[in-house]
């Protein structure tokens, strides 16, 4: 590992080996077995993680029951202060934990400090949250009587992140957690525990300042184990999960069968269509950034491109051009576009992907295939794919997290509406087109049948006040973050009361 490397260890405090259980300053001991994390950058061992034991994850859930008792009498915006204090901490430290998000995933640095934002804008949008708990006053059908509601928060919230966004989607859900007065212990992916260790130490740092409970904050850092004890645990109200359809199809019906609630943002199969009078210098840049960002491993990565008939040879000639400059590499280089895969496992689905797209007869427009030599050591780095293939093809309604493009035209704009619609998933979606009457009827209710649907610009894209989620195999309906995320890390007690003359009874 390089000198500044070592540097952005040294600043986040990180050694060699680490627990992976803690309840915020106390560190546990962890007993499982050891987790090593390797940069896909380069293959190089960054650090080794004591995975948590069920008897860590024990202790860890019962220091957060015993904070949040203590939290939620703590007021709201007091609570909202140690959210903001908190975002001074990660602004301080935005360059070294955004250097280690792309060494550790293997995203581009300017992705890595971008994620590392989105922690620092969540703070700010919580902390104004935390004024904002309102209740609705209610007038009552009985006479003599007030009635009004309060939200009150749910007690300890289960997080469960992903690879992809090792420190942002956490974020998400516990900045806003905490300042409805919950506790929250993050299960983070086992393939980025660096990055989640980072955000512990600097959040128990600023919480023992603060005076937060001990509990808190808790991190069991663990395989798909420890999301089942969080799923089946009585004790979590909310499990919050980010990840694969699967995994979210098996946390529901675990947090189901207990009468829980849970917060799902799955996977993405998300398509851009090309009208014909787009800008195609416009389309195409939204549909290469969309395709090709963070190797393609975004819940809201561009998996489809659907392009009118009369500007399909155009389009697809933009595009193999577009293509043929993008530069794969380091990703903390700035030159380089595109980065490597997480791991080889990723690889290995990326290549399989091609195969049966192929097999299902598929034309490949841009060649795939992985990288050798050097600068490519880790065995990684893949190039960017696009394939002309039937948009009903078995392969098209799978979700592979790599940079493959599916390529599919189309005669009207109702057809394109009902392959944009064929798919499992309905995440994120987008029209490039000059027509206000194709947009419209793009973003009506018989329109894209995703949650986020966008015009002139990718499927790429969200804000810390914006409601993100999914249809279908995307989620369960629920919102992270935004205004609308109040409700699902509270829940709302109606208050009557009968007044007698100046008596309340």
């Amino acid at each position: 590992m390089n000198h500044s490397l070592n540097q952005m260890l040294n600043a986040l405090e990180l050694q060699g080996l680490e627990s992976g259980a803690s309840t915020g300053r106390q560190t546990l001991n962890a007993g499982g077995a050891l987790l090593e994390s390797r940069s896909p950058v380069d293959g190089a061992l960054i650090g080794s993680v004591t995975q948590a034991s069920h008897a860590d994850y024990e202790q860890v859930m019962a220091a957060a029951v015993t904070a949040f008792e203590e939290w939620r009498t703590v007021p709201a915006p007091r609570r909202g202060e140690l959210v903001r204090l908190l975002g001074e901490e990660f602004r301080r430290l935005k360059e070294p934990l955004g250097q280690l998000v792309s060494y550790e995933m293997g995203k581009s640095l300017q992705e890595g400090l971008g994620e590392v934002q989105e922690i620092i804008d969540i703070c700010d949008f919580a902390v104004g949250l935390s004024r904002q708990l309102y209740g609705l006053t209610m007038h009552s059908e009985r006479p003599g009587h007030r009635m009004y509601e309060q939200w009150h928060p749910l007690g300890v919230v289960g997080v469960i992140s992903a690879f992809n966004f090792p420190v942002a989607v956490w974020s998400w859900n516990t900045m806003i957690a905490w300042v409805c007065g919950n506790a929250c212990v993050w299960k983070p992916s086992e393939k980025t525990p660096l990055t989640a260790l980072a955000c512990q130490k600097i959040t128990a740092r600023v919480m023992e300042a603060f005076g937060a409970p001990e509990g808190l904050s808790g991190l069991v850092v663990g395989d798909a184990r420890v999301g089942e004890w969080l799923s089946q645990d009585t004790r979590v109200p909310l499990v919050s999960a980010t990840g694969s359809t699967r995994m979210g199809k098996a946390v529901a019906t675990a947090v189901a069968g207990r009468l829980g609630r849970s917060l799902l943002e799955l996977g993405g199969n998300n398509a851009i269509i090309v009208a014909a009078d787009a800008d195609l210098k416009l389309a195409t840049i939204g549909a290469v950034f969309g395709a090709v960002g963070t190797a393609g491993q975004r819940c809201t990565t561009t998996r489809r491109l659907i392009i009118h008939e009369s500007v399909y040879n155009e389009m697809t000639r933009s595009l193999v051009a577009a293509y043929g400059q993008l530069r794969i590499g380091d990703p903390l280089d700035s030159a380089n576009h595109v980065g490597p895969l997480i791991d080889l496992q990723a690889v290995q689905a990326y290549n399989q992907a091609i195969e049966k797209a192929k097999e299902q007869g598929g034309r490949i427009l841009v060649e795939g295939g992985v990288f050798s030599g050097t600068g490519f050591e880790s065995g990684c780095y893949v190039k960017p794919c696009v394939i002309e293939i039937a948009a009903d093809a078995p392969i098209v309604m799978h979700e592979t997290f790599a940079p493959i493009l599916y390529v599919h035209s189309y005669s009207d704009p109702k057809t394109a509406i009902q392959i944009q619609n064929s798919v499992p998933q309905g995440l994120s979606s987008a029209m490039f087109t000059r027509n206000l009457l194709e947009a419209e009827q793009f973003l009506s209710a018989a329109g894209s049948d995703c949650g986020i649907a966008n015009i002139n610009i990718g499927t790429f894209g969200s804000e810390p006040h914006m409601p993100f989620g999914g249809f279908s195999a995307s989620g369960n309906g629920t919102r992270e973050p935004g205004v609308e995320a109040l409700d699902v890390y509270s829940e709302t007690k109606v208050i009557s009361i009968l007044v007698r003359g100046n008596e309340v009874t």
